[in-house]
């Protein structure tokens, strides 16, 4: 087993790590760790852009009421304001970096999403997380003092002692470098986890194949608090059919004027003033409620409102994807379906990425900081991920000068084996279970059925994975299961219907008892 010490360990290479990694190379040493190539993370499929209060008709006052608007009164207000108010100094420094965002003569071109009251989108064309990855990581590979780990995939945090506090402390990670086979213990003052979310618990899903819950489940496997998992972001509109990674249809393209219609050409009844452009959890469950009343597979996203030249010059990617589909964007509507995206909730921080557990910080998707509440306001996702890694960096200085841990490789470790294809039945059984059971609407009777058929499945994983040892495949699969355990657990948690998530034996809100975060860790067991 080799190890290797530094001051600082990230583990993933979205926009929050790479951001973070690169802040806080300024003062320490930096070890970043990914389990698939560099540029394979939900940053670089991204298509929308980042929301920040850049033009003179908007205002950190509305872009901060549209956030709390959509996030259904369980955002934490002091959080959206930071985070509103620190926007637009974070797309500049973005800027700094080399991120080509797309201009208008002189001024950024700004456009709009559902829930959104103004044009604040800051975007390249409809590839925007791609463009922000790719001037990060050229950043990255001219910054000496920080070490890439490609292919290498973590599978458990480790924990040890902090001699000052006398407490719980987390001092780093064990990991797989898969290529080679040979177990890696990276020890570290601090850990930064920004492994994004978990879409692939769910049988259709606009997140890549990575994103299998491997932050929350290890974080929540040493004590961490968790929150908020039960709110599940399903995005509306993915190309249909929408198998395995679904190709997403960005909302910007409802912000440019396209609009739902069902099958028959009438359009989509979301009940909100906002039409076509409503909050996502309402058009995802006008959509999921459309399909189940029809029986039909999809509903149709109309372009006709959109000219053939600003479709093609704003939305290049998503043309070319839908044209090599067969599809005439000048002519022919989209067929869409809903697909989960973004998980709202996750390991639970404070306003500076802190978690419960000393020497363990979270950014970007894989975190609950309060910002999202139970439902996330489009584009927001990439502003939280490079304000919270800019305020995370902020505390290394004090918490690397002043922690004094004790590192303690564990008692016993797990064998290794390169590769195992056994793990896709469990994969597919989960995604099917948790997409059947709680997907877009939910029941008590449903939830209950998954908690059982998951509390089996982690049974039969953790024995499977002690028999057959650690592989990419059994380390992701782990994870997977673990933490749709979680959502679930948080979904029975939750006796009301709220954002994203929609329970019917209880499809109100209830402010008196659920005006608040759920919360679990091991010991609420």
């Amino acid at each position: 087993m080799r190890t290797v010490q530094c001051d600082v360990l990230v583990i993933g290479s979205g926009i929050a790590g790479l951001s973070f990694a690169l802040h806080a190379a300024r003062q320490h040493d930096v070890v970043l760790i990914t389990k698939k190539e560099r540029v394979a993370s939900s940053t670089n499929y991204a298509q929308g852009g980042i929301a920040s209060v850049m033009a003179p008709d908007d205002s950190t006052t509305l872009h901060v009421r549209d956030t709390l608007l959509a996030g259904a009164g369980l955002c934490h207000p002091s959080a959206v304001a930071g985070l509103v108010r620190e926007g637009p100094e974070r797309v500049r420094e973005l800027m700094d970096w080399g991120v080509r965002f797309t201009r208008e003569g002189a001024t950024l071109s700004l456009g709009r999403e559902g829930g959104h009251s103004r044009r604040r989108i800051v975007h390249a064309a409809d590839l925007t997380g791609r463009e922000i990855e790719r001037a990060l990581l050229d950043a990255l590979e001219a910054n000496e003092r920080v070490q890439l780990y490609e292919d290498c995939i973590a599978i458990d945090l480790l924990v040890g002692s902090d001699t000052r506090s006398a407490g719980k402390r987390c001092t780093g990670a064990m990991a797989l470098a898969h290529r080679t086979n040979q177990l890696v213990e990276f020890r570290a003052t601090v850990t930064l986890l920004a492994t994004g979310g978990f879409g692939q618990a769910f049988r259709h899903t606009t997140n890549p194949d990575i994103a299998t819950g491997d932050g929350v489940a290890m974080a929540y496997r040493i004590g961490a608090a968790i929150g908020n998992l039960e709110f599940v972001q399903f995005h509306p509109t993915a190309l249909y059919p929408a198998e395995g990674h679904a190709f997403l249809i960005s909302e910007a393209v409802r912000g440019e004027g396209a609009i739902l219609r069902k099958l028959d050409g009438s359009a989509l009844e979301t009940g909100h003033p906002l039409g076509s452009l409503a909050p996502r959890d309402i058009v995802a469950r006008a959509i999921d409620l459309t399909l189940k009343e029809t029986g039909d597979p999809h509903v149709w996203l109309d372009l006709s409102p959109i000219s053939a030249g600003h479709l093609r010059g704003r939305f290049p990617n998503i043309v070319a994807h839908c044209e090599a589909q067969g599809i005439d964007v000048g002519k022919d509507p989209l067929p869409v379906v809903p697909a989960a995206h973004y998980a709202c909730g996750g390991v639970l921080t404070n306003t500076h990425g802190q978690t419960s557990v000393a020497g363990l910080f979270a950014a970007g998707e894989v975190s609950c900081t309060g910002v999202h509440g139970a439902n996330r306001l489009a584009s927001n996702s990439l502003l939280e991920a490079v304000v919270y890694s800019h305020r995370a960096v902020a505390q290394l200085a004090s918490e690397i000068a002043h922690a004094r841990p004790q590192h303690e490789t564990p008692a016993s470790l797990p064998s290794t084996q390169a590769s195992d294809a056994g793990w896709t039945d469990v994969r597919r059984q989960l995604r099917d279970l948790m997409w059947e059971n709680a997907g877009i609407v939910r029941s008590d009777a449903r939830l209950s059925a998954a908690a059982e058929q998951l509390r089996e499945l982690q049974t039969e994983v953790e024995r499977r994975f002690a028999e057959r040892g650690a592989s990419p495949e059994a380390i992701e699969a782990r994870n997977l299961v673990d933490t749709a355990a979680l959502v679930v657990r948080s979904a029975l948690m939750r006796k009301e219907s709220r954002g994203l998530h929609y329970n019917i034996d209880y499809p109100f809100r209830d402010n008196e008892f659920f005006l608040r975060d759920t919360v679990v860790t091991r010991e609420t067991l």
